[in-house]
């Protein structure tokens, strides 16, 4: 069965919004000069696609892991039940995976919304707006509690990026936070003690499996393709402190750069939600964050 998808194009770039599957992109391109360009890793026909084929991913109520089969919060534990086939843990919430509702529709811009009752005690709604100008795409996402206590949420996004031998990535961290097997936190280190994963300053990505957060994050961001003579560059308001890195190898065609607002199993982390980048929204309270992707193109 075919899905709505909803386009939208300044003249100088085109994104498509599915609305069915997460309100995430199937594609977003430079379109120049009669000339497609891929800047984020492209899915023309999402008909049959899983929220994972697409270009990007919304991420709501929280980002990534949590582990414990739900997390305690003022005194309460919540549980939460996996919610992908193959993963024990409920992973990046169900905003990816919910059908959203189109609210406006304008030739460069467009706003979509989920209302949702779940999972586990989540209740909130949210609101993603995407819009082009000048090629450059900001995203705005939001999540408001509309459930009858205070918890704590997470948003994030989860664009999936071109990858080839060439590509380099710049994005200053402090610390980086290992993996265990299981994809959970297994202990922070010093970025400057892993320096193939230093990225401080352009650097190509590492060969091997790489699913890390990283700590200590300004901001900003900047993807260089050089044998396409183009790069991204990524920034978030506010400044987002956490951002994860996924490829599985040198071979893959993709890799994923996600700002987020938190670390893996952030609402199970020594110290506390707020000491972990979780935002507590009390009932009615809402955050907001917003990113643009710039390209340029290096002739």
């Amino acid at each position: 069965m075919a899905r709505e998808i909803l386009t939208i194009s300044d003249g100088l770039a085109e994104a498509a919004i599915v609305p069915e599957l997460g309100a995430g992109l199937a594609w977003y391109d430079l379109v120049m000069a009669g000339k497609r360009e891929p800047l984020f890793r492209a899915y023309r026909n999402p008909s049959g696609a899983h929220p994972f084929d697409l270009a990007l991913n919304l991420l709501v109520p929280w980002s990534n892991r949590i582990s414990g089969g739900g997390f305690a919060f003022e005194g309460e534990f919540h549980a939460l039940e996996p919610n992908l086939q193959g993963e024990v843990f409920p992973i990046h919430g169900n905003g990816f995976s919910s059908r959203w509702t189109v609210e406006s529709a304008r030739p460069s811009s467009a706003a979509v919304a989920l209302k949702s009752q779940g999972p586990g005690p989540f209740r909130y709604a949210s609101r993603v707006t995407y819009q082009l100008e000048g090629g450059a795409l900001t995203v705005r996402l939001s999540a408001r509690n509309v459930g009858p206590k205070a918890l704590p949420f997470g948003v994030g996004l989860h664009p999936w990026l071109p990858r080839n031998a060439e590509t380099q990535l710049q994005a200053k961290a402090a610390r980086v936070v290992l993996e265990d097997s299981r994809h959970l936190p297994g202990g922070e280190v010093d970025i400057r003690s892993l320096q193939d994963w230093n990225f401080g300053t352009p650097q190509r990505l590492p060969r091997a499996w790489i699913n890390n957060a990283f700590l200590g994050w300004d901001g900003h961001c900047v993807i260089l393709w050089p044998d396409r003579a183009l790069s991204l560059e990524i920034a978030t308001d506010p400044v987002l402190p956490t951002y994860i890195v996924y490829s599985p190898s040198s071979g893959a065609e993709f890799f994923c750069f996600e700002p987020v607002t938190h670390p893996v199993d952030a609402h199970n982390l020594p110290g506390g939600a707020k000491a972990n980048g979780l935002m507590v929204l009390e009932p009615g309270q809402e955050y907001t964050i917003s990113c643009c992707f710039l390209p340029k193109l290096s002739l």
